[in-house]
């Protein structure tokens, strides 16, 4: 007999995992239904059903213009102890999170897991103030078990903000200016202190992160803008 579903997560992962209702959509990010985050997150049914889920991608910076970034918890399901951009998660199948209008659910949700995953205030991050910039369709296996198929809107918002990490979810968070990002970038590269970086963030960084962070210096970040596009990659 195999494992039942879920053993040797905790309680916490578990829980999400099979409670949490993710949006399925297709490849024009048209949404067709839902699926509960263990089941899109299963390579075999990423595999065999084509499931693609919708996610979002949060990149914030301080008044620095540095870019926060975190390492997912050693607890998380997939890609634990992996570095990557501030919020990465998913909008769930709920009326205030399925609103297409100008993202708004997807605002919504962001706002809902800066809280959830690193103790920002909703106040802190206004949903108006989030900058959906483009969407990328991207798959990645996280092990032989889990993986990623994710149409992801990447998200970036400027605020200085208050940050209580929250263990289940974060190992640790830091900020990073655009000298230090290249170093972090390069130790993965170079087989380095055994530094991960999750896939999503990595096809960000290398197709679109140090072009829209200039933008984002310079004030002109509307101008990058493209959320007709959906990025294969």
């Amino acid at each position: 007999m195999g494992e039942a579903p879920g053993a040797g997560m905790n309680d916490v992962q578990r829980r999400l995992m099979f409670e949490d209702e993710c949006i399925l959509v297709d490849d024009n990010d048209r949404v067709v239904g839902h699926e509960s985050k263990y089941n899109c997150h299963l390579w075999e049914k990423i595999e065999s059903e084509n499931w693609l889920h919708r996610a979002f991608s949060v990149f914030l910076f301080n008044s620095k213009y540095e870019l926060l970034l975190q390492q997912r918890s050693a607890t998380k399901v997939t890609f634990p102890l992996v570095w990557t951009n501030t919020c990465c998660s998913h909008p769930l199948y709920r009326e205030s999170e399925l609103i297409d209008e100008d993202a708004l659910g997807v605002r919504n949700a962001a706002q809902r897991k800066l809280l959830d995953e690193l103790g920002i205030p909703a106040e802190d991050v206004p949903v108006d103030q989030f900058t959906p910039v483009g969407r990328m369709l991207y798959k990645a296996p996280s092990d032989g078990e889990w993986g990623e198929h994710e149409l992801d809107y990447l998200l970036f918002i400027v605020r200085d903000v208050s940050i209580r990490p929250n263990p289940e979810e974060v190992a640790d968070v830091k900020y990073v200016n655009r000298e230090q990002l290249r170093e972090l970038l390069r130790k993965p590269d170079a087989g380095e202190e055994g530094l991960k970086l999750s896939p999503w963030f990595r096809l960000v960084v290398d197709n679109f992160l140090f072009k829209w962070w200039d933008q984002v210096e310079k004030g002109t970040l509307k101008e990058a803008v493209d959320m007709k596009t959906i990025h294969k990659l």
